[in-house]
């Protein structure tokens, strides 16, 4: 037997989930599907311990899907973005700009949740809606579209008819790989540790992305644990390098972490474990096909600097709610005016943000002396600070 339903969406990650919410909540039959039951918390096994600052932007989507009123209360607002120069002889800050939200907004840039809470508040939002059936541990086996419908046969045998199919379904977009749509991928050679740490100097919501060399050493303001201030760590470095640091033991690992945080905040203390991911960027060809649109990974893949990556994802999901009408869903029309809304917006954001790692990575001492002295001239003017603010949230 066949079943027919609005919209399936391919990927139960965060933005798959966040998908799910928006179209149900608009009155969207809606059917979500993914071959991983969601991690729901922090301390279990395969959680996602990265977090995701959701931009100025993001809110308003989330909010219409009733996911935000969910997240707010644990929310750690981001009001200053700190980029810290450490490439000299020692590693050690010798170059500091901050970037105020209150020179651009009366709002902070945006705010910080951990991502395994995510999933929790998301599949707890999808049970509150009846038109949406959430089933981790499905994955989608085969898609084949038509003008009128998208076939999706399912892992479990279940064959689905789908006036638009969703792909959230990550970098290795199994429905992207079916329509056929390439993608462009640039490697870096780096990895990135994603972790939690208490420290004895409040963060004061200050966002801290120190550059040396290998790529930025970032933290991010997360609320108190165990009675001490804490922040998300997310450390870039090659490949390589990456592996050497886990392979530590805890002391040298403390001391290789403190020595690259510079001491900003006093003496770091690993709160979780780590967890690895690999750092590239990619783009697909194209946003959409017959009855398909691609958003977040399987659509665009980009370094985490900068809270670009999941508000990306927001924002491809913007675009679908407000172009997708119950009389229109899935249509030609609304699909290609979703990939010219969209692509000149990703490529600029892909551009840059891979510009930024380039420059992050830098080994010779000369290179990163010019690197600090290049962005500190151009940090330092104001009317250029403003307009990287405006831009990098997304409000021009």
């Amino acid at each position: 037997m066949r079943q027919t339903v609005d919209v399936l969406i391919s990927g139960g990650g965060v933005a798959g989930l966040a998908a799910a919410a928006a179209f149900g909540t608009a009155g969207y039959s809606v059917i979500c599907v993914d071959p991983a039951p969601p991690v729901t918390t922090g301390d279990a096994p395969g959680a996602d311990l990265r977090t995701t600052a959701f931009l100025q932007p993001s809110i308003p989507v989330l909010t219409q899907a009733g996911l935000w009123q969910r997240l707010e209360p644990h929310a750690m607002p981001l009001q200053v973005m700190r980029i810290v120069d450490a490439g000299g002889a020692e590693p050690e800050a010798r170059i500091t700009h901050d970037f105020n939200a209150a020179d651009v907004s009366d709002q902070p840039f945006g705010w910080n949740l951990p991502n395994w809470l995510l999933r929790r508040e998301f599949v707890a939002r999808l049970g509150d809606l009846p038109n949406v059936d959430f089933r981790p541990g499905t994955a989608t086996a085969r898609v084949f579209t038509r003008e009128r419908e998208a076939l999706v046969t399912l892992s479990d045998g279940t064959k689905v008819s789908a006036r638009l199919v969703v792909a959230a379904d990550g970098r290795h977009s199994p429905v992207r790989r079916a329509l056929g749509i390439p993608v462009h991928t640039r490697r870096y050679g780096q990895k990135a540790l994603a972790f939690a740490v208490t420290h004895p100097e409040p963060h004061r919501n200050v966002s801290t992305e120190i550059h040396r060399s290998g790529g930025p050493f970032t933290l991010v303001p997360l609320p108190d644990h165990e009675g001490k201030p804490c922040s998300a760590v997310v450390w870039m470095e090659t490949g390589p390098e990456i592996e050497r640091l886990r392979a530590l033991d805890r002391a040298e690992f403390g001391a290789a972490m403190n020595a690259r945080s510079c001491g900003l905040f006093g003496w770091l203390e690993q709160a979780t474990p780590l967890t690895i991911w690999p750092i590239i960027t990619q783009h697909a060809e194209r946003m959409a096909g017959q009855r398909v649109a691609l958003m977040a990974e399987a659509a665009h893949v980009v370094p985490p600097i900068g809270a670009q990556g999941l508000n990306m994802s927001l924002g491809d999901l913007t675009a679908l709610m407000d172009l997708c009408t119950p009389a229109t869903l899935g249509e030609a029309a609304p699909l290609d005016a979703y990939h010219r809304r969209r692509w000149p917006e990703i490529q600029l954001r892909l551009a840059g943000v891979d510009a930024l790692n380039r420059a992050s990575m830098m080994e010779n001492r000369a290179l990163r002396d010019a690197r600090g002295a290049a962005l500190h001239a151009l940090y330092s003017l104001a009317p250029v600070r403003r307009g990287l603010m405006q831009l990098g949230i997304g409000m021009r």
